[in-house]
């Protein structure tokens, strides 16, 4: 289970899209359902019945907060332990369970641990700025297709503002190139992750970009005495597609009013990214000796290190 994405938390579901029963996604190749019991408290099961093997997902949460199988009937609560078999009243029921996996709701999402299972190691690494209630938040979807490594690599990577964002965000970088500037990209480990910032010949423009393990990055755009920041997370679905979320974060003008313009605005940025990301060959990333690098790649090989070292090979039972 989760090949090459075991044993990590990551974001999967806004909060807001179970608002009407029981959502079904893939995680890492894996059918997942998510639902809200009667006191908010997420759920996350593996979507399939132990009954007859359907969708969980297809079902409905019922009056008492539990996910009802729609084929006949199981209800199942949060940690997947089965309370109640339709027709078969002594059905030994603590045999029957749903697979658990451990969630939580944090912020504006469902976060969930990819090993089955009730109980974690730890809990989520999360951006504060995810939830902290004195921002306004908007939430921008994407469904990109390309493996998810592709596209946390692009999201940890500065050089390619001036060029593929050059009337966006880049702009702000290609104002001050000349033929020839030279970006010097650092990269600090820290114990979410890591800390990446860039010097264009020198000057630093007070930006930074976090990448919090496993698919989390976070871009601090400095405006003085306000907050602004956009948060990529990168969930992957299977081996050739992604969920992109970008969620923005901001201290200034927060009426609700705003967020469609600060949702086209994101998601603009994002739909640059996307034609770019899907053409990348191989579509996951290689071994660093199978790609010419150069110095302002130290952040993405960062994360590749990483994702080779930690994630490769990984599998849940």
């Amino acid at each position: 289970m989760f090949r090459d994405f075991a044993h990590v938390w990551t974001p999967l579901v806004p909060v807001r899209s179970l608002a009407a029963g029981p959502v079904g996604v893939r995680l890492a190749g894996e059918p997942v359902v998510v639902f809200l019991d009667r006191e908010g408290q997420p759920g996350a099961l593996i979507d399939r019945c132990p009954h007859r093997g359907v969708k969980l997902s297809l079902g409905r949460v019922t009056p008492e907060g539990c996910l009802e199988c729609p084929f006949h009937g199981w209800r199942f609560g949060v940690d997947g332990a089965n309370r109640g078999v339709p027709l078969n009243p002594r059905a030994r029921l603590e045999t029957l369970g749903a697979t658990p996996l451990p969630a939580r709701r944090i912020g504006d999402f469902v976060w969930v641990y990819t090993a089955a299972g009730a109980e974690a190691p730890g809990e989520p690494s999360v951006p504060p700025t995810l939830t902290d209630p004195g921002l306004a938040r908007i939430i921008v979807e994407r469904t990109w297709n390309c493996h998810w490594t592709r596209a946390m690599e692009n999201m940890l990577d500065s050089p390619h503002l001036p060029f593929v964002h050059r009337n966006t965000i880049g702009r702000f970088v290609s104002r001050y190139m000349k033929p020839d500037s030279e970006m010097e990209v650092h990269w600090e480990d820290t114990d979410f992750g890591g800390v990446t910032h860039a010097l264009l010949d020198g000057r630093d423009g007070g930006g930074r970009l976090d990448f919090h393990r496993p698919n989390m990055m976070t871009l601090h755009i400095p405006i003085p005495r306000m907050s602004l920041k956009i948060h990529a997370l990168v969930v992957p679905i299977d081996e050739s597609h992604t969920r992109l979320f970008v969620v923005g974060a901001r201290s200034f003008l927060k009426w609700k009013a705003l967020d469609p313009m600060f949702e086209a605005n994101a998601a603009k940025i994002a739909d640059e990214d996307r034609d770019v990301v899907e053409s990348s060959f191989p579509p996951e990333v290689p071994h660093p000796s199978e790609e010419h690098s150069v110095g302002s790649d130290r952040a993405t090989l960062a994360f590749r290190r990483y994702f080779l070292e930690v994630l490769k090979g990984s599998a849940a039972g």
